[in-house]
């Protein structure tokens, strides 16, 4: 779970101070939780692959990245924290400490979202979505204007607001998280609005929590990333499927103000499992992607989707999900099974400075990473960071992509793999467990089986295994091993291990 700091600049409505906090959360312990991961030795092969670059940040800058936005002029919009805009140049330089930063916006307040559209600058801020321009031509926004301020703020350090970039109607995504991160005292907390080119706004989706970030895959579908804690057994990624409900239901009181996405669903029940709710609340999408708690992070936060075609290497279309707390960039693979999402997340590159927030991907294919650790604490040991994730040209041995078959699983792999261990039953393991729903915070794994891996195909290209598997387990996380699969050359892979949530078996 991630709570961050609240900043203090001045915010519409004017006269609103908040007080100084500093909460630092801890996740609830309680007998038969599952004993504390411990942490793994550095994977140094991840840099052979996968480069970190790092900016040099300016004296007395305090660059506590909450969004970015590249501008068609090429230059990188970096919102901070503090409610300050820093325009950076020759961002992508490979030496990162030619870029050169300069202050473009200041007085506003937490900007968690940044989009630019018809040579405006959008941000969204706790209490507001403004957008912004340089008339003047000297590098600093001079008009500021009000696109829409209809949800509520009381104050409290937890209503972060996360914004989006522009989807394909034209709409800005607006995630509002709940007030002190377990309740809605304020209009609309707790959902998820568009915010119309006309600056209406149109209530969305209901039942969000802690959200980290939101974006789109590359089909243009909303997904956001939302926080352990109640009603969350561990961080997730969530599709914002239109009128749907998201599984908190203490926002839902503000189902009496709107009719714009039908009836007040029914609260789930506390002590419950996700897949049981799924069928007894209509409205109900379950997460798409559960990140299993310590062992994939603690914090999941903001995301960007590979559309470069290929520059970012192997992984096109595929989410790339950072942790503030354990400071990495997770990988997921999604598909659509039965009209309902889910996929495999998978570790992909440790060992980033601060807590990461903001992902972008860059016109390059290269990764932007904002970092802050204020707030809650982060593997990384910088109060603040802002790097850049270059591939550079190697092809590591991953399993490429985990997908749900009728029978059980197929992989396919980043380079042909060697048959004779791909296609070992015992080079494979395999465990299911899913999550309390419950209004308590947190939950252990609970409910664990073993499906039985009865056979390993391997594909005549040597590029994919069909994993026949008995025991398959809806509503489970399905954490696979393997271990013991070499390439065709006699390389193990990079990181053995994926996790797939199965929110429906396939029907064919």
């Amino acid at each position: 779970m991630m709570h961050l700091l609240r900043s203090l600049p001045r915010c519409k409505p004017a006269g609103v101070l908040l007080a100084t906090a500093l909460l630092l959360s801890v996740p609830l312990c309680a007998t038969g939780f599952a004993a504390p991961r411990i942490k793994s030795p550095p994977n140094t092969a991840e840099q052979d692959y996968y480069k970190i670059l790092t900016y040099t940040i300016p004296p007395g800058v305090v660059l506590e990245a909450g969004a970015l936005e590249w501008l068609p002029d090429g230059k990188l919009a970096v919102s901070t924290r503090r409610g300050e805009i820093y325009l950076i140049e020759d961002a992508l330089n490979e030496d990162p400490s030619k870029a050169t930063f300069k202050l473009y916006a200041s007085g506003l307040h937490e900007v968690l979202g940044l989009a630019q559209k018809d040579g405006w600058l959008y941000c969204v801020q706790r209490c507001e979505v403004t957008r912004m321009k340089d008339t003047d031509g000297d590098g600093r926004a001079d008009i500021f204007e009000t696109v829409n301020d209809d949800w509520g703020i009381n104050g409290n350090y937890h209503e972060y607001a996360f914004g989006s970039k522009f989807d394909r109607h034209g709409d800005l995504w607006v995630a509002l998280c709940l007030t002190g991160s377990f309740t809605s005292e304020s209009k609309y907390r707790g959902w998820c609005m568009r915010i119309t080119p006309d600056g209406k706004m149109i209530p969305t989706c209901s039942g969000l929590r802690s959200p980290g970030g939101m974006g789109m895959d590359s089909k243009g579908e909303m997904f956001f990333t939302d926080n352990q804690g109640p009603w969350n057994g561990a961080c997730c990624l969530k599709h914002l499927k239109p009128g749907s409900f998201q599984g908190h239901p203490d926002g839902n009181k503000w189902y009496s103000l709107t009719d714009a996405i039908g009836p007040r669903p029914l609260d789930p029940v506390t002590g419950s499992r996700i897949a049981i709710e799924a069928k007894r609340i209509p409205q109900f999408v379950p997460p798409a992607v559960l990140y299993p708690y310590k062992m994939m992070g603690q914090s999941a936060s903001g995301f960007a989707t590979d559309v470069s075609g290929g520059k970012f290497g192997p992984f096109s279309d595929q989410l790339f999900t950072g942790d503030q707390t354990y400071s990495t960039l997770m990988r997921t693979s999604l598909e659509e099974v039965n009209g309902v999402y889910q996929g495999a997340c998978y570790p992909f590159r440790e060992g980033f400075g601060s807590g990461n927030l903001p992902v972008l991907q860059a016109p390059d294919g290269s990764l932007i990473v904002g970092g802050t650790n204020r707030g809650w604490g982060a593997r990384g040991n910088k109060p603040f960071a802002l790097e850049r994730l270059v591939w550079t040209g190697k092809t590591p041995f991953e399993v490429k992509e985990m997908k749900a078959k009728p029978d059980g699983f197929e992989l396919t792999f980043t380079e042909p793999v060697d048959p004779a261990t791909a296609g070992n039953v015992t080079s494979y393991a395999m465990r299911t467990f899913c999550y309390i729903f419950q209004k308590e915070y947190g939950s252990p794994e609970v409910d664990f089986t073993t499906p039985v891996i009865e056979e390993a195909l391997v594909s005549a290209d040597a590029k994919s295994v069909h994993l026949k598997v008995k025991g398959l387990v809806e509503g489970h996380v399905h954490d696979l091993k393997f271990d013991g699969v070499r390439s065709e050359a006699g390389a193990p892979l990079l990181h053995p291990q994926a996790y797939y949530t199965l929110n429906q078996i396939p029907k064919k």
